[in-house]
């Protein structure tokens, strides 16, 4: 049997050792969605198997989530140096010892702005940034920039490179660089460790998306051929997974951007609550969450207080969570019951999965599986709070319930009767009513708050609770006091936390009074609301507010039934309700100029700042509000506004 020669086996090793390294390469790389995860198992597998040091540099706009610009030459109209024709190749000007006057965008050049975001040696004493262009410190009248290495490329820093160098030639071309210390590329100090380097450009679907750097001390073998090729195949496999990534953090910002759009900005105001929330968003490993939470005020100082969210992930779970926020205000402005409002989203919730069941209808009939995951379901609790009665009235489908802290006692778990999640249908929901002292603590919360894969859900109720303790301290201490307790850093699910304090109106801010239904009642009406008024110093509404009061009253004894019931309500605005026992509701009208009547509610629109009418037990109630005014301010005289009318 003839011997091997030792060329053709040192090849064949040199072959196993490539093949083995793209296994490596195939069952590491790419095994997240973060650019910067995936950056460093590239190095990983490269360093210490392939080379003695290695970094990768991305372009900002690529870590950004921008779309990089493709290889391929500058556009003729800009000059060259940077910017436009970013991530893509770039002509390089001669300069003479003059430096090419550079373009003003960052990406895509030799001048455009990399970060770098993983290193990797195992070399004890090598340097930590090489390669490197330094602008700032390149002497005055001096030519093109060399690579520097006076201030190190640490993991997170930003840096150029010098448009003339091998590292800027090859984000021009695409094409690796392999860079021999002795070329003069590479500086003395670097020199004194490293003596071969490859320039590899990270290039997917035709783009740059920065420089890897694979480098070998003094000692080991230079770079071939064969190694070039090799790492550019390592390069470009990181490439592909490090542009997946960029792709997914562009959707995940893109979606968690749409989600926060569609929360209340801030922290609501209610009349006789004082509200602090809070929305965590899950890491961005994960796809953003349907989560949400609202805050409506109702006529009558009443308000309406909202937690739900949509099951699943994904931008389709935060669109529903849209739809399903924009439809509870809807609903909620009707009036309707907390019970009536979720069994109304409940259909909603199943309308809007109706087209994706009807193809599945479709599928079925052809054998095809079913995808449970268009259909949309969700939980949601929703409570109305009366600060004139201090009772809440509570309605929840399927989520989780809420905590009820009263002044000196533990926290406690409501009983709120839990039906089924929004979207599931065939059973109506259930509400109670419960009296909530002042100075009561109320917290409404989702599932990514109080459990994890960590923890279960029983163990973290119980440490909610218990962070939960003092109903007296300010709202934002309280919801900051209750992440920092729990497990909120998982980042498997987005959080959302409402927490609402009762303080009721006082006595002194209400007045009430029943009149019969009789024509002497107008003028008694006005009456009181004249002398309420004068005792709230709010005397420079009076006028407006009398002929309003008249005006509503008339319109009960007109077209309504049984006793009327007048209620004066201040908090931030002054509310006038006047209730009566007619089911029938008010429509405004545009009375013609011939009309003798038909002018009231279009009065009364033109003088209040809202008004409206809501069902009651009995009957109805017809309501209008007006702003405080302020120091100083001018209040409108109704004589215009009852001019402008004919």
């Amino acid at each position: 049997m003839s011997e091997i020669p030792v060329e053709a086996a040192g090849k064949q090793d040199d072959v196993r050792r490539a093949l083995a390294l793209l296994n490596a390469a195939g069952a590491r790389i790419g095994n997240s969605l973060d650019l910067e995860t995936t950056a460093r198992e590239l190095l990983d597998v490269a360093v210490p198997q392939f080379c003695d040091l290695a970094s990768v540099d991305l372009y900002e706009n690529v870590l950004a989530g921008d779309e990089p610009r493709p290889v391929g030459p500058a556009p003729d109209d800009e000059p060259a140096g940077s910017g436009a024709a970013a991530n893509g190749a770039v002509g390089t000007a001669a300069h003479n010892g003059v430096l090419p006057r550079r373009r003003r965008g960052p990406v895509g050049s030799p001048r455009g702005e990399v970060r770098r975001v993983a290193f990797a040696s195992a070399v004890s004493d090598a340097p930590y940034g090489y390669g490197l262009a330094d602008d700032e410190n390149r002497p005055e009248g001096a030519g093109a920039p060399q690579p520097y290495l006076g201030q190190p490329a640490e993991v997170g820093s930003t840096h150029c490179y010098a448009d003339h160098s091998p590292y800027a030639l090859a984000l021009r071309t695409g094409r690796v660089q392999n860079i021999q210390g002795q070329d003069g590329s590479v500086p003395a100090q670097f020199g004194a460790v490293v003596q071969s380097t490859l320039a590899v450009p990270m290039v997917a679907r035709d783009r740059v998306l920065g420089l890897a750097q694979f480098s070998r001390a003094k000692g080991s073998e230079p770079f071939g051929e064969r190694d070039g090729a090799l790492a550019a195949e390592l390069a470009a496999r990181a490439a592909v997974c490090i542009d997946n990534a960029r792709l997914y953090r562009r959707e995940h910002e893109r979606a968690l951007i749409l989600q926060r759009s569609l929360l209340p900005p801030g922290d609501p105001e209610a009349a006789g609550l004082d509200i602090a929330c809070r929305y965590l968003p899950g890491n961005p490993a994960t796809e953003v969450g349907g989560d949400w939470f609202d805050v409506i005020e109702l006529p009558g100082h009443r308000t309406a207080i909202v937690v739900g969210d949509v099951m699943g992930r994904g931008l389709r779970s935060a669109v529903a969570m849209g739809e399903l926020r924009t439809a509870v205000r809807t609903l909620a402005l009707t009036d309707m019951e907390p019970a009536e409002v979720l069994g109304a989203l409940d259909e909603i919730a199943r309308g809007l999965g109706d087209a994706p069941n009807k193809r599945h209808s479709r599928r079925a009939q052809r054998g095809a599986d079913t995808d449970l995951s268009e259909v949309y379901l969700a939980t949601c609790i929703y409570a109305v709070y009366d600060p004139v009665s201090r009772r809440c009235t509570f309605a929840n489908a399927g989520h989780l319930p809420p905590i009820l802290v009263e002044p000196d006692e533990p926290a406690l778990l409501l009983e709120v009767p839990k039906g089924v999640p929004l979207g599931v249908g065939g059973e109506p929901f259930e509400e109670i009513e419960v009296e909530l002292p002042d100075g009561a603590m109320l917290a409404l919360y989702t599932d990514g708050l109080v459990e994890s894969r960590d923890h279960p859900l029983d163990e973290g109720l119980d440490r909610f609770r218990s962070a939960l303790t003092d109903a007296a301290e300010p709202l934002e201490d309280t919801a900051d006091r209750v992440l920092r307790t729990l497990n909120v850093h998982h980042g498997e699910d987005d959080i959302a936390l409402l927490v609402a304090r009762v303080e009721g109106l006082d006595e002194g801010n209400v007045g009430d009074w029943t009149l019969p239904p009789e024509p002497r009642s107008v003028a008694r009406a006005r009456e009181l609301a004249r002398e309420q008024l004068a005792a709230w110093q709010l005397g420079a509404l009076g006028d407006t507010a009398e002929l309003l009061v008249s005006e509503l009253v008339t319109n009960a004894l007109r077209y309504g039934e049984g006793n009327i019931r007048l209620r004066l309500m201040l908090d931030r605005t002054l509310v006038c309700e006047v209730w009566d026992a007619g089911q029938v509701q008010p429509r405004r009208r545009r009375a013609h100029d011939t009309d003798e009547g038909g002018r009231g509610l279009q009065l009364v629109d033109l003088l209040s700042s809202g008004w409206g009418s809501r069902r009651t037990p009995t009957g109805k109630a017809v309501w209008f509000q007006m702003p405080r005014p302020e120091e100083g301010a001018v209040t409108p005289d109704p004589t215009e506004a009852l001019l402008s009318l004919f």
